[in-house]
């Protein structure tokens, strides 16, 4: 029986070289056969996921030497953290693997949101010339809000900051006194939510997903969002409320938006309906926090994380 059962994708070069010595069952597929994932975990001391793999209930009763599990990311809520801690499961996060992929996805965004001007290939290729239509907006002077001021979010800060962007966040849970207010690239303007919502040009999410978090962004805070404001979620579906912001797109209310992350995932056509042939919207498959060179990170970061408790150090 596997000492170790990853159940998601992963690194193999670092499977390989963080955890040689352990009996180790790599098969990305397993999320999707929930038996054999159970059956495999009958003896397996170890478990590494992503963020499909749902650690609670039937998993963890099939798992009954379970001592540790590998997130190959930093979103827990795929994860009984209370089940874990009753029964002494240790649980580690790749904490800053991958905050810069999450930074230049949403940075990516905005640029390409604000512009405008991307999605003119086709056009342009059949002989339209479509300029006046796509004179689009800069990011340089345009204030970027950010709900939740953590690692990614501060590394977010510090690339909008490297593009004329005025930096602003909200986070109760970092005093005015902590010295992540004063970067290094300028200072970031500590303001409350609401301020924050009523003030932004981008809004961008970085706080994960808990009762008090679930549907922050609804219809009544979109209302509160200048007019042509760009919206970025790429923390964890569930903050936004989907059919309010397609209705705010087609209405013109939001000047665009990008969704990576989904109330229902993976997102099927029929959840996905409500989002067809809505205007200025980037949809993307949980991928902002997963590049090649994250991935490498993430991946070497859980291993080892892993192997040192399976070994005891």
């Amino acid at each position: 029986m596997p000492k170790v059962v990853i159940s998601e994708f992963m690194d193999e070069a670092a499977i390989a070289a963080e955890l040689s010595g352990f009996d180790t069952l790599y098969d990305p597929t397993l999320v999707d056969r929930p038996e054999d994932l159970h059956a495999a975990l009958a003896g397996a001391e170890a478990l590494i996921v992503r963020n499909r793999t749902q650690v609670r209930g039937s998993l963890l009763k099939a798992a009954p030497r379970l001592t540790v599990v590998g997130r190959l990311g930093v979103g827990l809520d795929n994860i009984d953290m209370a089940a874990c801690r009753a029964r002494g499961i240790a649980v580690h996060p790749a904490t800053g693997a991958n905050d810069g992929a999450v930074a230049e996805y949403v940075i990516a965004a905005a640029l390409l949101l604000l512009r405008g001007a991307y999605g003119a290939s086709a056009a342009v290729a059949a002989g339209q010339w479509p300029r006046n239509a796509l004179m689009g907006r800069e990011v340089a002077g345009k204030r970027l809000g950010l709900i939740g001021f953590g690692a990614n979010a501060r590394e977010t800060a510090r690339r909008a900051a490297a593009l004329g962007m005025r930096v602003a966040a909200s986070d109760p849970f970092v005093p005015a006194g902590d010295p992540a207010w004063n970067q290094p690239h300028g200072p970031v303007a500590r303001l409350d939510r609401e301020a924050l919502i009523a003030g932004s040009d981008v809004l961008s999410l970085h706080v994960p997903l808990t009762p008090e978090t679930r549907g922050l962004i609804d219809a009544d805070v979109i209302a509160r969002m200048p007019r042509g404001a760009v919206l970025i979620n790429a923390a964890r579906g569930g903050l936004v409320n989907e059919t309010a912001l397609a209705e705010a797109l087609r209405t013109g209310h939001l000047g665009g938006a990008a969704l990576d992350v989904f109330a229902s995932e993976p997102l099927d056509a029929k959840a996905g309906a409500i989002f067809a042939d809505v205007p200025n919207l980037i949809l993307t498959p949980h991928i902002a926090g997963v590049t090649q060179e994250s991935n490498v990170r993430v991946s070497a970061v859980t291993a080892r994380a892993v192997w040192r408790h399976l070994a005891g150090i």
